[in-house]
This record gives structure tokens, C-alpha cells and sequence, in this order.
């Protein structure tokens, strides 16, 4: 028995109202059912009702089950950005029975041919914009079914016309594409309409969502969410925030992909289930169209992310916009800077407060206490949920001592997608999910993140992991070898900077920053890149990353 054995273990207060929903769409039926007249979600100046969500979905739900070969449990992946067809395809899905598979709509074909093998997805729902990278790499897949949509469909004409003709013949943001067989989702909606169709009962523990996570082995992975998972962060957040708002009366800005779990979850679910209205933003790196949509709303809640909280307080048409009606504004995916919390507040007049949570746990596990926040903090674990530190031996740890920080909870993923291995690496015998992040417990209750245990790359909320883009840049035929680290960044948290081992003299910046591009995600592009003639390793010739990111900047 360990010294530490009786270490604390911190608490939440305990879930209720599990029980009172067997699936993800129970939740969507009670929300349209209470809030049928109200706003779901607004994009591009077109707003969905509740009532919209439902008979959408429904006609999506009958074409999938009359119009494809596509049976419960199989995956569908979906490749939107903040569009109202998102939650009309997910809700659609799910109410056949199917499993989504969430696409990041900027992936390389690359990606794009890993997470659908991985996934075995037999579907797909696909922006026109990213049609032309699917044609690409269609046949090294097992979809069967593909829909395309263009970015105004869900609006009405003339409007509809207008905007997807601007899009594709004037800002030239679809490259032509050939998929014999695909057919636009408008129709199989149209379809659909036509159709009956009938919910597939699912249970909790049903699989309801594939989420893609990065690995240490490089290849993402799909962390396994059940509908108990899904359901139950649902609960741990109306618990942890759901007392600041009034049901069906809130405006929520949403400018976080609804394809990352933050949003999904948050949006897509918790704030559904309370009847409250999301403004999707579909491009929120254009600011001057973001503030130019803000100016004259009167939102209640805003969602987002250092960086962006950062960028919009800099701007002088954000600081002049109407913030009387703003009570909440979260932060999550990435740390909260001091200066960036006290510089919102300064503008808006409003606090913010940090949560922290993983893919693997659905994902909050944290919340700062909306009227008790402790700027610096992760806040104190949500209801249900059960957080300890360990040292490197797997002891537990006292309060006030730094290690690993473990998680126990419902909305703990069941695992990664046929990855027994590095499922049983992550999460213990008794149900303890390993997060690979160094925290300490205070004697207060709250948590603070010190460290990283993973040699996980944070940015801008999205991870990046060393691997992926040392086996990218590492197929130069120039490089001999090469490693990628994280250092801070003011702007994104972190940023890439790769270090390279060259037999060409004349390899340039430029040259390894186009090279990564065919491959890899904006966001996964190293920044900064240094050559060096020799990188630094272990005895046994493993590169020392950490000595690299620790070098002094210069």
C-alpha cells in the first residue's frame, strides 16, 4: 500500500437526472417539443426554429433510412463549418440510429482519408468548398453515400441564389470536383419530406459520436462517446451554468467550430436542452464581418477562446458595441490569460469564466463557479465527477502537490476506437481517466493546471501533436531529421516551432513551410522553423524535445 493511498480525492456535488433521458435524442425531443415557436440557431441572417430542427432532421432521418443501405451503429461523418445544416445533419443521424463522425471541414486529403478508414464511415455530409479533396481520396474509403451541400442551402430564395453564386463564381471558394453519385443534400431533404421514418431507439450506452483526438503515436484517434457520455456533460453543465440562464430567453454568440467537442456539447446539446437561441458564426477569422454581424444584437452569453477574446478586445468596432445585455461569457479549449480576462472584462463589463475539459471526457471536467471564479484556475470539478493527482509511479498525491491529473466520471469516453492498447494506457482498472496534464489540487477546491506531461501542442485550442508533423516534414527528401515543439505564443497559445536536421544547404523556410502545407491543417504548419546541425538526444538516441522548447528564445 502507498504512503499516499488515503490522499484526497476531490468531489463534485452529486449528478441528477441521468435517468431521466435514455439517448442523446431524447434530449432533442424534449427541447422541440417545450420550444417549438423559439430560435435554435441563426447563421448568415437565417434563423431555424426549433420546430425547424425537428422536421429537418426528420426528413433527413427518413431519406437515411429509405434512401441508403445504412443500418444503427454505422458512422457518418460530417464535414461542416458553423452552418445550419450541422445540427440539422447531426440531429438527423442520430435519430437513425447512425454514429457521427465529426470532420474538421480545413483537414488535408490526407487527414480526411486517415478519420474516414479509421472511422470505417459508410456517409458523408460535405461542404461544396471541400468536395473536390474528397474526390481525392473517395476510393481509398468505404463511403458509399455522399451529399454536398453549398453554404446558403437552408436559406430561402432569392437569397440562397445569391449567396452560393457569389461564393462559387465570384470569391471562387469551390474548385471543381467530380463525384458521380453524390447528390445535394437540399434534395435528399426534399426527399426525405416525402418519406416517413421512425426514431431508432438508443440506450445509454450506445455509441452516439467518433470525436478525433490527436495521438502520441502521431495518427489521430477517435475517442468512443456514448450516449451516457454525451448526455451526462449535458447535465454537468446545466449544473455547473445553467442557474445564470433563463430558458429560452438567452442569445448565445457561437464562433467555436460546432465540429469541436467544446462547442458540440455546449451548443449543440446543453444549450438546446434549455431552449436557448446559438448565432453560429461560419468564418469567425474574418473579424470585420464577426463585429459587423454583433452590431446591434442584443446577446446575452458569449463562447469562446483566449486568443479570440484577445483579438476582438483589440478591435475598436468591438469595444463600441452594446454590452448591457451580456452576463456570461466562457472560456474554454486553451488557457485564459490573466491579461486577457481582466482586458474582457474591462470592455464588456463582463467576467469570464474558464473551464477544462478533454475530447476524452465529453468534454468539461472542470468549471470555474460563474459567481466564485479564481482567475488562474480551472475551477473545481463539475457534478458527478471525480479528479485526483498522481506522481510519475502512479501514487496518488496529496492537495497542494503537483501531478498528473486522473478524472472519474460519467462523461468519461469508453474508449478509442479499436485502440485496445492506448485505450488501457489511458484509462486505469478503476475507471480513472489519465489526462496527461500536471495539475495541482488547492486546499480551496480548485485546480490549476501547471504543466503538460504530453509533449501536446495547444493551438488555439486545437491539439497538435509532434509526431504528425515530424512524419510530414520528415518525407522531405532534404531532411535528415527533425522535431517538432510548442512554444508560447501571445497570439494562439502556442505555436509550432520545428527544428531541422538538413543535407541541403539551400532548404529554406519557405520550402518546409509549403512542404507541410500539402499535408497538414493550417493550424498544424510550423510556425517558426530553425535548422540546426545536430538535435539533442537520449542516450539511446530518442530527441529531447523538452530541452529544445526550454532553450532560451533567441
Amino acid at each position: 500500500m502507498s504512503e499516499h493511498a488515503n490522499a484526497p480525492i476531490l468531489k463534485g456535488p452529486a449528478l441528477e437526472g441521468l435517468d431521466q433521458y435514455s439517448s442523446v435524442t431524447d434530449i432533442f425531443h424534449g427541447a422541440v417539443e417545450r420550444f417549438a415557436a423559439n430560435p435554435a440557431f441563426s447563421c448568415m441572417g437565417q434563423t431555424l426554429s426549433f420546430a425547424d430542427l425537428d422536421r429537418l432532421s426528420g426528413d433527413f432521418a427518413a431519406w437515411l433510412q429509405h434512401e441508403t443501405d445504412l443500418e444503427p451503429g454505422d458512422r457518418i461523418a460530417i464535414q461542416l463549418p458553423n452552418l445550419l445544416q450541422f445540427p440539422v445533419a447531426v440531429f438527423g443521424a442520430l435519430r437513425a440510429g447512425l454514429v457521427v463522425v465529426n470532420t474538421n471541414p480545413l483537414y488535408t486529403e490526407r487527414e480526411m482519408a486517415h478519420q474516414f478508414k479509421d472511422s470505417n464511415a459508410k456517409a458523408i455530409v460535405i461542404l461544396a468548398n471541400m468536395a473536390s479533396k474528397l474526390e481525392k481520396v473517395l476510393d481509398k474509403t468505404s463511403i458509399k453515400h455522399v451529399l454536398v451541400t453549398q453554404l446558403a442551402d437552408l436559406h430561402g430564395a432569392p437569397k440562397r441564389w445569391l449567396i452560393n453564386s457569389v461564393v462559387k463564381h465570384v470569391k471562387k471558394m469551390v474548385p471543381g470536383y467530380s463525384l458521380p453519385g453524390a447528390l445535394s443534400f437540399r434534395s435528399a431533404l426534399q426527399q426525405g419530406a416525402n418519406l416517413s421514418h421512425e426514431d431508432v431507439h438508443r440506450d445509454l450506452d450506445d455509441l452516439a459520436a467518433l470525436q478525433y483526438t490527436g495521438g502520441t503515436t502521431g495518427k489521430p484517434k477517435g475517442a468512443m462517446l456514448s450516449h451516457r457520455n454525451l448526455v451526462a456533460n449535458m447535465l454537468q453543465a446545466r449544473e455547473a451554468i445553467g442557474n445564470t440562464l433563463k430558458n429560452g430567453e438567452e442569445l448565445i454568440i457561437a464562433p467555436l467550430p460546432v465540429y469541436h467537442i467544446y462547442t458540440f456539447t455546449v451548443n449543440c446539446l446543453f444549450l438546446m436542452e434549455t431552449g436557448n437561441h446559438s448565432l453560429l458564426i461560419t468564418n469567425p477569422r474574418d473579424l470585420d464581418a464577426f463585429v459587423k454581424e454583433l452590431k446591434g444584437l442584443p446577446f446575452t452569453a458569449f463562447i469562446g477562446l483566449n486568443t479570440l477574446f484577445n483579438a476582438l478586445c483589440n478591435r475598436e468596432d468591438f469595444r463600441q458595441l452594446d454590452f448591457s445585455k451580456l452576463h456570461l461569457t466562457i472560456s474554454g479549449g486553451m488557457a485564459l490569460t490573466s491579461a486577457t480576462a481582466k482586458r474582457w472584462k474591462e470592455v464588456t463589463d463582463c467576467d469570464v469564466a474558464e473551464g477544462y475539459g478533454l475530447t476524452e471526457t465529453s468534454p468539461i471536467v472542470s468549471f470555474n463557479p460563474v459567481n466564485a471564479s479564481k482567475l488562474g484556475s480551472i475551477g473545481k470539478p463539475v457534478a458527478g465527477t471525480a479528479v485526483k493527482v498522481i506522481d510519475g509511479d502512479g501514487n496518488d498525491l496529496a492537495f497542494g502537490q503537483p501531478g498528473e491529473l486522473c478524472v472519474q466520471g460519467p462523461q468519461v469516453m469508453q474508449g478509442y476506437w479499436q485502440r485496445e492498447e492506448e485505450t488501457a494506457n489511458a484509462i486505469d482498472a478503476d475507471g480513472w481517466f489519465h489526462t496527461g496534464d500536471i495539475a495541482v489540487i488547492e486546499d480551496d477546491g480548485y485546480i490549476r493546471i501547471v504543466d503538460r506531461k504530453k509533449d501536446m501542442i495547444l493551438v488555439s485550442g486545437f491539439n497538435v501533436y509532434p509526431n504528425e508533423v515530424e512524419d510530414v516534414i520528415a518525407g522531405h527528401p532534404d531532411v535528415i531529421e527533425a522535431a517538432a515543439v510548442g512554444i508560447a505564443d501571445g497570439e494562439s497559445g502556442e505555436a509550432i516551432k520545428l527544428f531541422i536536421v538538413s543535407r541541403n544547404d539551400q532548404l529554406s523556410v519557405e520550402d518546409v513551410r509549403k512542404w507541410c502545407k500539402k499535408d497538414l491543417t493550417g493550424y498544424k504548419v510550423p510556425r517558426y522553423v530553425e535548422f540546426r546541425d545536430e538535435l539533442p538526444k537520449t542516450n539511446v538516441g530518442k530527441v529531447l524535445r523538452r530541452q529544445l522548447r526550454d532553450e532560451p528564445a533567441g
